[in-house]
């Protein structure tokens, strides 16, 4: 027992972590340094958020939570970018784990439908998160990347875990799934009608 109180000598630490084959863990990021990175990216990945959630409250939750783990994890990163995108893939994962919880909630509760919904619908027909909303989450991801950020088919496939050659059949096919939503809406550009 007071054995495994005492601390063992510098060298013997670093025969230890020679023969593990692991790093001795990287010093948290100071506090000034974690504030300008996050005043750098909170107002960007917050309307990465909103646009994923079409809730205000869900993309500020989400925002706390994203940052929570990216200061847990103490990731060790090449970049800045690098670590942006690592920001960018801990947010999207935590927004599809929202996606998976909600619907959970939906399967549980009874359908609730009234007048004054339907009449809210009709209202709001022009609205851009509307019809924003009604795409699924990754392909809302996939197109905010691409037109929004403006990132590359490699960055968008690290955010979403997917192969690099595959974003651009997603990215084709989300795009072909908003024209379908805005002709809906009868909001599509006059080449897409």
């Amino acid at each position: 027992m007071f054995a495994d109180a005492m601390p063992l000598p510098a060298r013997l630490v670093a025969a230890t972590e020679a023969d593990t084959g692991r790093r001795a863990p990287q010093s948290p990021m100071n506090e000034a340094k974690f504030e300008a990175f996050y005043r750098r990216n909170a107002g960007s990945l917050w309307s990465y958020l909103y646009r994923l959630t079409s809730d205000a409250s869900a993309a500020d939750d989400l925002l706390q939570k994203t940052f929570y783990r990216f200061i847990r994890a103490n990731p060790e990163t090449e970049s800045d970018e690098h670590t942006r995108r690592y920001l960018f893939r801990t947010a999207t994962n935590l927004t599809f784990d929202h996606f998976r919880d909600k619907k959970r909630e939906r399967d549980a509760a009874p359908i609730e439908r009234d007048a004054s919904s339907r009449a809210e619908n009709v209202d709001l027909r022009h609205d851009m998160t509307r019809v924003f909303s009604e795409l699924k989450p990754r392909e809302r991801a996939i197109l905010w990347l691409a037109h929004v950020e403006e990132s590359s088919h490699d960055e968008i496939s690290r955010a979403l875990g997917v192969k690099s050659r595959s974003v651009r059949v997603l990215l084709f096919r989300a795009r072909r799934r908003l024209a379908d939503v805005l002709r809906k809406y009868g909001l599509a550009p006059k080449e897409l009608v």
